[in-house]
């Protein structure tokens, strides 16, 4: 927030009664807060869906006793009985609006400026609705293919997640809409997700979990963040102090509006005094136990208005963007051809054999479609993110539209509509494709078993589907699979079909950007967001997931996705980055340059193919993943600090720039419990996926002093006595204990590094005394103090090409 709101927010908040500040913080109803009339400070109303709208008109009242349970948990529900699914209840009865690829899916175009114009579209469907909040985007990283809300996350790395979320609310914020970054933090299971604790250690939590949510936020400002329903380390994160005072506002210097997720508050004076603003929804117990808290001084004042002003400040900012920002009326002709865009720009794939991709006219003479998924798509995942959609293309429909007029297509379904088997309809696929030219299977996994409040049992693929497309390539060789998923699926037929393109929740334009894909209309240049797993025991999280006795442990670390599959020497079934085209790219002239900050890092790439396309250029930076020493810490082998999306005719080559900045080389040291520049060599790595790379340079960097451990009375010798003036210090302390002169104290000294004892025990038995622990654990604290304290500039130096 600027000065400016802050400051007029906080007059108003000092005009305001003890029960108008109560009910500021706790929420109106399901959707908006409650505003002080009084004031003429107007309440805001906030809708799902980072994907498109989902605005419920008849939760939507002022009535501040409209929190019907049943409502709530019908745009919640998810169910895997084809019977009790409608999609009017699981939709909330909401308006139609434009459903735009998941953000799982949009991260698979590793496009920032398609990342804002969806944003811009959201911004401008939600200003004609009348709401002033979209509650998103969501980044928790997909840590496991498993999490039912994987679909609504970016990627299973920070950056990519940081940077398309930072182009999203750009987006909706630029067009005086306020996004809501959620949920703070490592909410990455459904699993008992309002009580499981998330137990993450800090180096991981910093450098993975946290990270994406720090790059967010410094790149676009969000006007909210959302806390999530999960313990962290112990303690519910919208009462968590620690994340949110000291890493959110005072780390990172978060200004904004922080709120809860809906009944995520459980203890709500504890919630406020931790720092967290709004309650939502309205919940007439939260707010009693408030006002008591409030009333006997276990909640000063000064707390609850800290509250009020992020609130009224909020409101006063988006109040002032709606009356500068106008913006038109929706275009939702305009917003479909959108979503048609942004699905053709992050369908990925996978593999294209021998070019059996794209179709022409002579091999699709001939051509059959497998699936219930070609008539009736799922464009969507179920839970609070879903859209019910103004328009759906249909892949079948599509597919005929774009096809030479002399070609035709036969439609089988192959299984029944919920995906289980039929024998007879299994049998006419089979009988069908004995005839046809080229197959393409349109196939998924069960529907809605996975989304909000469910995670997936399992990464498998329908059985009937799985099953069809493995006795189809025992006598057919041209077959093609496209994938509707929610995250990665495991494929056991993958190498004898002849090619793969993953769609996964693909928006209402699905079918028509398939269809051009196939054809040939698009040259896809989409690249996969998360590594593929060959098997689901590959997965990083698979020993630890999703918990047990109310812990979630996250026994891998810092070694999150391809991380893990880089240092564990595992072949994935897709790489993390990976993705075909129909064109072809090639990198050369790689120069590295030192900064003042880092390090600018430039390269050209060609389009060497016949047709236009686009190139995902990625650079990553690599070190010697073992620790040298007890001393320094292990590293990823390989980790993403940058990325550009180019598109070039054929034949066009193009500069590419991407700078490194001082935390793009550092590591968080748990130490110094700050980020650290390690001195040594790197490797600064270009790349078409994280397994593909085509460019290496080496970069040397002077950076901050060796990262120590905390030294304490029970830390061996040999280890503090390596740490700079600890020695001098030690020598002088004990030549004055025992008198001895300082060179007779360095030599009974010198033995000491070798023994294996704490650095107390072993001076007490070498030197026959029983030395003063206090001033022992002052000598070590000062140590500690200075190896914090040093922080000095780094400085970059490029050696050589390595290609």
């Amino acid at each position: 927030m600027t000065n400016t709101f802050g400051a007029e927010a906080a007059a108003l908040v000092a005009q305001m009664t003890i029960t108008e500040k109560l009910d500021l913080v706790c929420g109106n109803g399901l959707w908006r807060t409650k505003g002080v009339p009084r004031l003429e400070l107007p309440s805001l109303l906030m809708v799902d869906g980072s994907n498109g709208l989902r605005v419920v008109p008849d939760q939507i009242s002022t009535d501040t006793q409209n929190t019907d349970l049943g409502a709530f948990l019908n745009a919640v529900e998810t169910t895997d009985d084809p019977e009790k699914r409608d999609d009017n209840v699981l939709l909330g009865k909401s308006i139609p609006a434009t459903c735009f690829p998941a953000l799982s899916v949009l991260a698979n175009s590793w496009d920032i400026t398609l990342a804002h114009e969806i944003g811009t579209a959201l911004a401008i469907e939600c200003r004609a609705a009348g709401a002033q909040i979209l509650l998103g985007p969501g980044i928790n990283l997909r840590r496991s293919p498993l999490a039912g809300r994987g679909f609504e996350y970016f990627s299973e790395d920070p950056i990519l997640t940081g940077e398309m979320a930072a182009g999203v609310i750009r987006g909706l914020q630029d067009n005086g809409v306020g996004a809501s970054l959620k949920h703070f933090a490592c909410n990455n299971s459904e699993t008992e997700r309002i009580s499981m604790d998330s137990v993450v250690e800090p180096r991981a939590l910093h450098e993975v979990y946290l990270l994406g949510f720090e790059r967010a936020i410094a790149k676009s400002s969000p006007w909210t963040v959302m806390t999530s329903y999960n313990r962290l380390n112990g303690v519910q994160t919208a009462q968590n102090s620690w994340l949110l005072r000291d890493v959110l506002r005072g780390r990172w210097s978060y200004a904004g509006m922080i709120m809860s997720d809906w009944h995520g508050i459980q203890d709500l004076p504890a919630a406020i005094s931790a720092g967290n603003d709004l309650d939502m929804p309205f919940n007439a117990a939260r707010r009693r136990r408030l006002k008591d808290a409030v009333s006997v001084g276990n909640v000063p004042t000064r707390v609850l208005d800290e509250a009020c002003i992020h609130i009224a400040a909020l409101t006063l900012r988006i109040a002032d963007a709606q009356r500068r920002l106008t913006v038109s009326r929706p275009n939702f002709v305009v917003h479909h051809d959108l979503a048609r865009k942004a699905a053709s720009r992050a369908c990925v794939l996978l593999k294209n054999q021998n070019d059996i991709l794209p179709l022409t006219p002579k091999s699709c003479t001939g051509l059959l479609v497998i699936g219930t998924g070609a008539v009736a798509p799922e464009i969507q995942g179920a839970g609070s993110a879903a859209v019910r959609p103004i328009r759906c293309d249909i892949p079948l429909e599509c597919l005929k539209t774009i096809a030479p007029i002399d070609v035709p297509i036969q439609w089988e379904a192959g299984w029944s509509a919920n995906g289980d088997d039929d024998a007879l309809l299994h049998n006419a696929a089979l009988a069908a494709a004995r005839s046809a030219e080229t197959v393409i299977v349109f196939a998924s996994p069960p529907p809605c078993i996975s989304g909000e409040n469910a995670d997936r049992p399992n990464l498998a693929l329908c059985p009937s589907h799985d099953r069809l497309i493995a006795e189809l390539t025992t006598f057919h060789s041209r077959v093609i699979v496209v994938l509707t998923h929610p995250d990665a699926v495991v494929l056991p037929w993958a190498d004898n079909v002849q090619a793969i393109l993953s769609a996964g929740y693909a928006g209402s334009g699905y079918g028509k950007a398939v269809a051009d894909i196939l054809f040939g209309h698009t040259n896809p240049s989409g690249k996969t967001s998360v590594t593929w797993p060959m098997r689901p025991e590959d997965c990083p999280a698979f020993l630890g997931y999703p918990g047990e006795q109310g812990k979630h442990f996250y026994r891998e670390g810092i070694f999150v996705g391809y991380r893990f599959f880089d240092i564990r020497q595992i072949k994935p079934l897709f790489p993390f980055g990976h993705g075909l085209s129909y064109t072809s790219f090639t990198y050369d002239a790689l120069q590295l340059t030192s900064t003042q900050e880092g390090a600018s890092v430039r390269f050209t790439v060609s389009n060497t193919g016949t047709r236009a396309g686009r190139e995902i250029c990625q650079l990553y930076l690599r070190r010697s993943p073992a620790a040298a020493n007890r001393a320094l810490p292990h590293h990823p082998l390989r980790a993403l600090k940058g990325f550009t999306s180019v598109s070039l005719e054929a034949g066009e080559s193009r500069v590419v720039d991407i700078a490194l900045n001082r935390r793009d080389l550092a590591y968080f040291d748990t130490v110094r419990d700050d980020w650290t520049v390690p001195t040594g060599t790197v490797s600064v790595d270009i790349g078409a996926s994280s397994r593909d790379i085509r460019l290496s340079a080496s970069l040397h960097i002077v950076g901050d002093a060796a990262p120590t451990r905390w030294l304490d009375l029970h830390t061996p010798p040999g280890q503090v006595l390596e740490i700079s003036g600890v020695k001098k210090d030690l020598v002088a302390w004990l030549a004055d204990v025992t008198g001895q002169s300082i060179v007779e104290t360095e030599t009974q000294l010198a033995p000491c590094t070798r023994s294996f004892l704490g650095i107390y025990d072993t001076l007490c038995w070498s030197f026959g005394l029983e030395l003063d622990e206090t001033r022992l654990t002052h000598i070590l604290d000062d140590a500690n103090r200075r190896s914090r304290a040093k922080k000095p500039a780094i400085t970059a130096k490029h050696i050589h090409n390595d290609y």
